[in-house]
């Protein structure tokens, strides 16, 4: 058996080895990815993503002027984000017309406040991102790499066609991404379920938290096990939040979890849900690490661990957030991953979010597809978020070990009242789930 390793690729190799193949070839390295249609670096030269998407140089992109940044983070594509175009950028590539994701990436130059660059998107004539800051929508980072996709953008004419209007200050953008509907069929098989067709929650399936307020996040509910808070009616699981007193709590809600029923390495985690609206609400569809001490230095494993401050379990041993959504920003759905290396208190995040009109007045599916090699997050056929291994260690990949599934609405919280104070008019509040299917691949 051969146990050479193979050589590691930095982004500068990939750049060059996409720019060669262009230049002296006439390849085109995007045609091996079927779902991805056109990418482009605004300002910027080709460039080979860490998760194999394809930059081209600078086309179709007219409009504003040419900037550049020293430093980016958020992004294991620093690169790409350095360069950018400023003012009124306009966009008209030539396209089959069908249906496109179209993933913005964005990162703010200036050290601004909040509130002085603030500009919509559109596409194809329809708005798309409205009233977007780029600082505000990276938690507050000015340096930071955010993407933004906007799925299901038709094109009848064959040109895809964007333009920006800003109400304050200038328009930015790093560069853009266009994917088809169509991508690779991986074959999949089900090994494990819950329909919630039974007249109460399955125990041999699920466990529901009690906590009082303030245990994580500075969250305002106290989790509880009542049919109140956590029941199943007709078919779906109904998480619901409630404003009212109880015990140390003024709001209370429920939060159900798998661990040490259901545990999972790798796979495919759908979930179909409609999610809770309203100011303060913060439902998340999201898994963490069936032993939090694979990778904690501070911790002894009798301790809670969540919401310590002195016990690093987390984030050292990671979590995957296959839904998170906070009701001052409607229809902003996140998916993120937090380890060691990446996560907010480093201005490391890693995370994607897509926007959706309907969150609150429809069902979606929140998948997840993990392996050893990638995490991808979608919500239905959109994929809006992707983190790669790098095979640089466990700081940045503790996803080798099984995680367990959760699903909860917090009211409040340091995210919750993110955008202003609870609304206590809104309540009650529901998170229905129709499914969870978990799958993994097929052994041909």
């Amino acid at each position: 058996m051969n146990t050479a390793k193979r050589p590691v690729r930095t982004n500068a190799m990939r750049a060059v080895i996409f720019a060669l193949c262009m230049a002296i070839l006439g390849c085109d390295v995007q045609e091996t990815q079927t779902d991805l249609v056109w990418a482009v670096n605004a300002g910027g030269p080709a460039y080979a993503g860490v998760d194999g998407t394809a930059y081209r140089a600078e086309e179709h992109l007219s409009g504003g002027e040419v900037g550049s940044m020293p430093q980016v983070k958020g992004s294991p594509d620093a690169e790409l984000y350095r360069s950018y175009r400023e003012g009124d950028i306009e966009i008209a590539h030539p396209i089959a017309n069908g249906t496109y994701d179209v993933t913005f990436h964005f990162a703010e130059p200036d050290e601004l406040a909040g509130g002085e660059r603030l500009f919509d998107a559109f596409a194809e004539g329809e708005r798309v991102i409205d009233d977007l800051d780029v600082m505000l929508f990276r938690d507050g980072k000015v340096i930071s790499a955010l993407t933004v996709t906007a799925p299901n953008v038709v094109v009848e004419d064959g040109e895809l066609n964007i333009a920006f209007e800003a109400s304050v200050g200038a328009p930015v953008l790093s560069a853009l991404t266009v994917r088809g509907k169509k991508r690779p069929q991986k074959s999949w098989e089900l090994v494990w379920s819950d329909e919630f067709d039974g007249e109460e929650l399955d125990d041999s399936k699920w466990s529901a938290r009690v906590w009082p307020p303030r245990n994580v996040n500075d969250e305002d509910q106290a989790y509880t096990g009542r049919a109140k808070n956590v029941r199943i009616v007709r078919g779906h699981l109904v998480i619901e939040a409630h404003k009212e007193d109880y015990e140390s709590a003024s709001y209370t809600s429920g939060r159900v979890h798998s661990q040490g029923k259901a545990d999972f390495l790798y796979g495919r985690f759908e979930v179909r849900a409609k999610l809770p609206r309203g100011q303060g609400t913060w439902p998340a569809i999201w898994m963490l690490p069936s032993d939090p001490f694979n990778y904690a230095t501070t911790c002894s494993d009798d301790e809670e661990w969540q919401g310590s401050g002195e016990c690093d379990a987390w984030p050292n041993s990671g979590e995957i957030d296959i839904m998170e959504h906070v009701g001052y920003q409607m229809n902003h759905i996140h998916g993120t991953v937090h380890t060691q290396a990446y996560y907010w208190v480093k201005w490391e995040q890693r995370k994607g979010r897509v926007l959706l009109d309907d969150v609150a007045d429809e069902f979606h599916v929140y998948v997840l597809e993990w392996s050893p090699e990638r995490i991808e997050v979608f919500v239905d056929d959109t994929l809006y978020f992707t983190y790669v291994n790098e095979n640089k260690g466990w700081e940045e990949w503790p996803f080798d070990k099984p995680f367990f599934l959760i699903m909860n609405i917090a009211v409040g919280g340091v995210w919750g009242r993110a955008g202003g104070p609870i609304d206590d008019s809104i309540f009650p509040q529901q998170m229905l789930v129709d499914y969870a299917r978990v799958y993994r691949l097929r052994e041909d």
